[in-house]
């Protein structure tokens, strides 16, 4: 059993505490992220009057200061006063900071003055989304904000598709059925589009880019807001092949031959695409 030491709590250590939010329901703050919130001297966040809702809603009232890409700079230097009588936490609007949010230079300032830094860990829509996708998640690279020309997309595309891995990214309602048809010209992809989750209307759609494509150009209301969408060409059949029948035969190759040999030997054996057996290779390498 964990137990909690109020009185340690509010006590806490100068430094910088990074403290993921809900990321919809109020019921996932954690117990811990909410001491910490009541027991630090200030909080950074993105929006005001975002976090005031949160606060408020825990019966917290601390001072806030608002932190953008634009402004991290100047609120570093605002800061520094405080750095060393102070506890200070970072929140964002939801979920985990520093995810596609500002932040890396105020860790970066405290990492270098020796300050420090801990993390109070909690809701992310990356983690959430992997785990409501169904798709393979045992090796995935998180890509950001969907870009908005097309070459861009493009290159966002071949990052995650080279290399066999799934790809997580964040995207507007208003990019996303240009992306999927971008996705669906590129190869054969599955995909799993999240909204809205942990609330009331949490919704995922899973299936081939076109699916998805149909699902949503019945009902244009469904693309209000924001998505996490997750990409893959891996085949749920084809990962169970690769890791019941052939994991052992990779492993004992990899004995004798290099990585790239091993792809082709196994290639050539089971007709496997060499993606999808590469993959598993460097899940059994660095085993």
């Amino acid at each position: 059993m964990i137990n909690i030491n109020i009185k340690e709590m509010n006590r806490l250590k100068i430094g910088l505490y990074i403290v993921s939010t809900p990321i919809g329901n109020l019921a996932d703050l954690t117990s811990r992220a909410k001491l910490i919130l009541e027991s630090v001297d200030i909080v950074i966040c993105e929006n005001p009057k975002h976090s005031l809702k949160l606060l408020n809603n825990l019966g917290i009232k601390k001072k806030l200061l608002s932190l953008h890409d634009y402004n991290e700079i100047s609120l570093i230097k605002r800061i520094e006063k405080y750095q060393h009588n102070s506890s200070i936490a970072l929140i964002s609007d939801a979920g985990s900071p520093l995810i596609s949010d500002p932040g890396y230079n105020l860790v970066r300032d405290y990492i270098e003055k020796n300050l420090i830094i801990t993390t109070v860990p909690g809701p992310s829509s990356v983690i959430s989304a992997l785990q409501l996708s169904g798709l393979p998640i045992h090796n995935f690279i998180f890509l950001g904000f969907v870009p908005k020309n097309i070459g861009g997309i493009n290159d966002l595309i071949k990052k995650f598709s080279e290399v066999s891995l799934t790809g997580v990214m964040f995207i507007s309602g208003s990019r996303l059925l240009s992306f999927l048809d971008i996705l669906s010209k590129n190869d054969d992809y599955n995909v799993s589009v999240c909204k809205e989750i942990t609330k009331k209307n949490e919704a995922v759609y899973r299936g081939t880019p076109q699916k998805i494509i149909d699902i949503f150009s019945k009902d244009n209301k469904k693309l209000k807001g924001e998505f996490v969408l997750i990409a893959s060409k891996f085949k749920s059949k084809d990962i169970i092949k690769i890791n019941n029948n052939i994991n052992k035969q990779i492993k004992s190759l990899l004995k004798k031959f290099s990585l790239t040999e091993v792809v082709e030997i196994v290639h050539k054996l089971t007709n496997i695409s060499k993606k999808e057996i590469y993959g598993a290779a460097l899940l059994i390498k660095d085993d």
